[in-house]
């Protein structure tokens, strides 16, 4: 019973925020423009729940890796020494969903938000400058690898501590904060309501994530 609470400690709080969000969602969609346009024979509503539905198969996959093999070395026992690089290449796959069915999204919704072309360029611009920033600071501080939870895998890196360098110095969350923040680019570059929409979904319940299960699981790994 002690295992099962911990494989499930703060999921409560993590379908509470899922529900949340996805009737915010709901709600949002009846923006007018937001089911406008389509993209090889799909309509934009099927891009906007596509982009909504692998974020949430990516977190549940993060979920389920991170904590069975924290307390019970799942992922090790069936896949050995490959464990991590297993872990580390689907998680990869579906992050890199999560970001191109946010820019089909936008292209098939596209011109459906009244901004201005000079104002989406800018913000995008200014979003992609500490995004390099803390793309450079995890490669050289911080590690892809640790970027990915192998402390969850090897207990060699729970002896590292924390990271105070580069980007990390002003925020610990640096990754939540600014490389995340480029989901919102699709919705500013082509001007697409859908996409913001999606955004918005995306970049909230990545901190769901964070306050249910990467918080409280560094807490343990490195108390």
């Amino acid at each position: 019973m002690k295992t099962l609470e911990l494989l499930f400690e703060k999921q409560i709080y993590n379908y509470l925020g899922l529900f949340i969000l996805l009737a915010i969602i709901t709600y949002l969609t009846a923006w007018p423009g937001v089911y406008t346009g389509e993209l090889w024979g799909a309509d934009t509503k099927f891009w906007l729940w596509l982009s909504i539905g692998v974020v949430v198969v990516h977190q549940f996959y993060a979920w389920f890796v991170w904590r069975t093999e924290l307390h019970l070395k799942l992922m090790s026992k069936w896949f050995g020494k490959q464990a991590f690089l297993i872990w580390a290449i689907f998680f990869v796959i579906l992050l890199i969903f999560r970001f191109v069915f946010v820019f089909i999204l936008g292209y098939a919704n596209r011109g459906t938000w009244g901004i201005s072309p000079v104002v989406g360029w800018g913000l995008t611009l200014i979003i992609l400058i500490p995004a390099i920033y803390t793309f450079y600071s995890i490669k050289k501080y911080f590690t892809f690898k640790r970027g990915l939870g192998i402390d969850h895998f090897d207990p060699i890196y729970r002896k590292l501590g924390l990271v105070r360098k580069g980007i990390f110095k002003y925020t610990p969350n640096a990754m939540y904060i600014f490389t995340a923040m480029m989901i919102w680019i699709p919705a500013l570059i082509f001007a697409s309501r859908a996409a913001l929409v999606s955004a918005l979904f995306n970049h909230a319940y990545l901190w769901v994530h964070f306050y249910t299960l990467e918080l409280p699981d560094m807490k343990r790994i490195y108390s």
